[in-house]
């Protein structure tokens, strides 16, 4: 490929999230145009506190699981650093990709302002940023997996498209979930150069605890959505998180910031007609202000709490070396009178 192909697919790759987002929006209009913006809200403030509560303590156990994709990515590496640390570092970098969309960018770069401040080197950094790409990648495909067999095969027969796309992703996620398994076996403690860093193959017990971990997040962040869903729709809990995990996938691949619009016109589209589409839109809404803004606002106040503590820990270092700077000349005399 000449350079000249090259940035154009790099355009164009960049251009894709406005497109998908235009077409999102353009397919949203399509499914709620019949429905006021009073229906939405009135839908909104209709769902019981009980549920909201239930998804609240659904995402704040759900962050927790996130955060633990850098403790394993530490571990990767071989890096130590204080819980806390990696707590703040999790956190905050999936509540900024969550809404930013593009991960590597805008995680990555949260990630390296505050691993490189805590002597983790740039290379690393990136290693970090790939296995907790690969952990996220093995625990929605686990989920496919498992929501292939959970889904009622009368819903398949339903749509010959339907089937064969269902079957498609389900041999495909299969397909690479044993084909990173027997790696981790065949090449087991060798390592993969990829430009001027070397990736170290994960073992097969780190590679077990990726699936069971990306699982268990994408667990938790369906069940948000679940608590919000049910006070207007009936829906058989395997069957929906195989629809949340292709609505997931689905928007992060659409390249759109958070995939907003993509994620809820695929919701919309997916559910029968006979169900109010207006509900399942505040059903959704909901979703986005507790999975999305609330985090984004909660670990955005922690980490400028961080860095006031910083500057106000430089700012007494400072003080401190300068009332002891105009002494050292006197002390250095002292030294020298005592010598002689």
């Amino acid at each position: 490929m000449s350079v000249k192909a090259k940035r154009l697919f790099k355009k164009l790759l960049s251009y894709s999230g406005i497109l998908f987002f235009i077409l999102a929006v353009f397919m949203l209009w399509w499914q709620l145009h019949e429905y006021s913006l009073r229906d939405i809200i009135h839908a909104l403030i209709s769902i019981p506190w009980i549920n909201l509560i239930a998804a609240c303590v659904a995402c704040i156990a759900g962050y927790m699981a996130l955060s633990l994709y850098d403790y394993l990515a530490l571990r990767y590496i071989g890096a130590r650093v204080s819980w806390w640390k990696w707590m703040l570092a999790g956190i905050l970098g999936f509540a900024i990709s969550n809404n930013a969309g593009n991960a590597v960018v805008s995680g990555g770069a949260i990630r390296y302002r505050l691993y490189t401040r805590w002597r983790i080197s740039g290379g690393d950094i990136l290693k970090m940023i790939t296995f907790s790409g690969l952990t996220f990648f093995l625990g929605c495909s686990a989920i496919v997996i498992i929501g292939y067999f959970l889904v009622p095969t009368e819903i398949l027969n339903q749509s010959v498209g339907a089937n064969i796309g269902i079957n498609t992703l389900f041999f495909a996620c299969a397909a690479a979930v044993l084909a990173y398994f027997a790696i981790t076996v065949i090449f087991r403690g060798k390592s993969l150069k990829i430009g001027k860093i070397k990736f170290q193959v994960p073992s097969t017990s780190a590679a077990f605890f990726q699936t069971l971990l990306g699982a268990t997040d994408t667990f938790l962040a369906g069940l948000v959505l679940y608590f919000c869903l049910l006070p207007f729709v009936e829906i058989p809990f395997g069957t929906y998180i195989g629809l949340f995990v292709i609505a997931q996938a689905t928007g992060v691949f659409s390249q759109v910031p958070g995939g907003i619009g993509v994620f809820e016109s695929i919701f919309l589209l997916a559910l029968p007609d006979a169900v109010d589409k207006a509900d399942i839109f505040g059903a959704l809404l909901a979703y986005r202000i507790i999975y999305y803004v609330l985090p984004l606002v909660g670990a955005g106040g922690l980490f400028f709490m961080y860095e006031h503590w910083l500057r106000s820990r430089m700012r007494r270092w400072l003080a401190a070396a300068q009332e002891k700077i105009p002494q050292i000349p006197q002390k250095i005399k002292n030294i020298k009178h005592k010598k002689k």
